[in-house]
This record gives structure tokens, C-alpha cells and sequence, in this order.
């Protein structure tokens, strides 16, 4: 069963941070890189990070060197450390395999709200 569980957002202040948590079923996390992604109110989703299955990560241009993706193969969660966060990064947050698209499975999401 698929499963896509995402934790730890929340409102800050900007400048503040936030650990966002995912956690995964076996079947999404095993095989497959991983990413953050995040929908804006009226804009659609983008993708934030990813994560290979080796660790190896990217970043999208408006989060480098302000976020970091991390991943626990033992437990098939990943993270992202949100730090230095700006009001633009007011979004609900998801996980999901990289490239997922609207047809595969979506969780619930995390709000992240940045006050100003």
C-alpha cells in the first residue's frame, strides 16, 4: 500500500526554520529517489529537492544553500531542513518519488506559512 505521510510545518517568522518529515512505505522509498515539492496558493506544484537513493542531491535555485535534503533508509523517511526562510516560501509541502506527477499517488502535504 502506498503511503506518504508528511509532518513539521507550521507558521515562523521569516528567517526562521522548519524540519519537514516524510515518511514513506516501503514500495515509494526503496527504488526510488525521493523529493520535496510545494503548491503555492494559485500556482502549481514545483519541485523543491531530491534525493537519490546513494544521497546525492539537487536543488531547485530559489532554495540553495537555504535548504537541505536528507534521507534515513532505515526508517524510509526523508527530510528537509528549511532555514533562512522568506515569506515566497509559503506553501503546502509534499514528498513523493522524483518526477511524480499529478497520476501517481499524492499525500495529505504540510502547511509551511512565513510571516513577514
Amino acid at each position: 500500500q502506498v503511503q506518504l505521510v508528511e509532518s513539521g510545518g507550521g507558521l515562523v517568522p521569516a528567517g526562521g526554520s522548519l524540519r519537514l518529515s516524510c515518511a514513506a512505505s516501503v514500495s515509494i522509498f526503496r527504488i526510488n529517489a525521493m523529493g520535496w515539492y510545494r503548491q503555492a496558493p494559485g500556482k502549481q506544484r514545483e519541485l523543491v529537492a531530491t534525493i537519490t537513493t546513494s544521497g546525492r542531491t539537487n536543488y531547485a535555485e530559489f532554495v540553495k544553500g537555504r535548504f537541505t535534503i536528507s534521507r534515513d533508509n532505515a526508517n524510509n523517511t526523508v527530510y528537509l531542513q528549511m532555514n533562512s526562510l522568506k515569506p515566497e516560501d509559503t506553501a503546502v509541502y509534499y514528498c513523493n518519488r522524483d518526477r511524480a506527477t499529478r497520476y501517481n499517488y499524492w499525500g495529505q502535504g504540510t502547511q509551511v506559512t512565513v510571516s513577514s
